[in-house]
């Protein structure tokens, strides 16, 4: 799963010895009108299903592959979750394991420019280049600044993730959330906020919201509370999904030192959900304005704070400081973009020690960082 041209075809495609389907041409929807007989047909054999969603009933397909053919591997691919919609009725629970493509990881930002060092353009560098144009492989490997691309990609996701899915009615309203989210990405969210300038209700803001998260366009990073704290922030950040439609909704041809530290914020989230997934990853901040970039939030592990800084001598331990005395125990982390891989470092807070990383070395360092838990 993951939005559309992330690369979730290519990837499929590349699969040795599969057989791969194209869900959106009729004459394969024809073909997988009839799970049972397409399925006999291939015992043993790897079957990509591109673009489930657009068959009339995937979820049933896929149940009937699970119970019927186990011998039949099948990898489906849809841009939103399997639960996104009425149309999975059915939850699948115990018979597929998910996988989220997310935008470009550090790992593919250094093989990309590794192979296409010289179709990077901004200075020489692979890494303004991603936050610029994003993580979409095609958009960032573009020759210039792909600007028409971002529009078309907003219209067919109305049209063919939004409208065939959900059937929502009010285009201008919907796609107007999207551009002013991604405008004030980053941001705490506020429905009443959206309401005026959508020209819909506060329950409408809150039902699109609800399906531009579950197809991935925005991220809802909820906020960090053990025991309902009073004094904490209840409203969720949203993000937008990625830093190339970000700075296009804000009408960022180029990137200034200041617009730096936000989108690098974001770059760190999508780091962090393509190690972790959502549901881990949450904000901290206090109604006195003391805050927490990122908590990660692991069952039966002390709270992870991720600190997110374009340079390292931009940290500021105030929250920390804070954070920490309502919470005590746990690792704490500043991703900096000037700390060279594979050289972490430390330094004292009081009575706490932050560890100061590399995008690339985040996974593992929060990997490393966690307690062994009894069985």
């Amino acid at each position: 799963m993951g939005v559309r041209r992330v690369g979730k075809t290519t990837l499929a495609r590349s699969l040795p010895d599969a057989e791969y389907f194209d869900c959106e041409l009729p004459r394969t929807r024809d073909l997988l009108d009839d799970p049972e007989s397409f399925l006999a047909a291939r015992p043993g054999r790897t079957v990509v299903l591109d673009e489930i969603h657009r068959l009339a009933n995937p979820a049933e397909f896929l149940k009937i592959a699970a119970d019927h053919a186990p011998g039949v591997r099948v990898l489906a691919t849809g841009s939103s979750t399997l639960g996104a919609s009425a149309r999975f009725r059915d939850t699948l629970t115990g018979r597929k394991t998910e996988v989220w493509l997310t935008p470009m990881t550090s790992a593919d930002l250094a093989d990309f420019a590794g192979a296409n060092h010289e179709r990077t353009p901004i200075g020489g560098d692979p890494l303004r280049q991603r936050l610029l144009r994003g993580g979409l492989p095609e958009f960032y490997l573009a020759p210039a600044l792909p600007e028409r691309d971002y529009q078309e990609w907003i219209d067919a996701y109305w049209a063919r993730d939004i409208l065939e899915l959900f059937r929502l009615e009010r285009r201008h309203a919907f796609r107007k959330l999207l551009e002013l989210l991604l405008v004030h990405s980053g941001g705490i969210f506020e429905a009443t906020r959206y309401a005026k300038p959508c020209e819909v209700s506060r329950t409408t803001i809150a039902n699109y919201l609800a399906v531009l998260e579950a197809t991935f366009a925005v991220h809802v990073v909820r906020p960090f509370a053990e025991g309902g704290r009073a004094e904490i922030v209840s409203a969720p950040r949203v993000y937008g999904f990625d830093t190339g439609f970000v700075c296009h909704q804000r009408g960022w041809t180029d990137l200034r030192n200041d617009d730096l530290g936000n989108l690098w914020e974001h770059l760190v989230l999508n780091e962090l959900h393509a190690h972790l997934g959502r549901d881990p990853v949450r904000y901290w901040r206090t109604k006195h304005g003391n805050e927490v970039d990122f908590v990660v939030v692991r069952r039966g592990q002390p709270p992870v704070t991720i600190e997110c800084k374009w340079t390292a001598r931009e940290f500021d331990a105030a929250g920390l400081r804070v954070f920490r005395a309502a919470y005590p125990t746990g690792p704490n982390f500043v991703v900096a973009a000037d700390v060279s891989p594979g050289q972490p470092y430390e330094r004292g807070v009081g009575a706490q020690r932050v560890r100061f990383v590399a995008l690339a070395d985040l996974a593992r360092e929060l990997d490393a960082s966690a307690k062994i838990l009894p069985e």
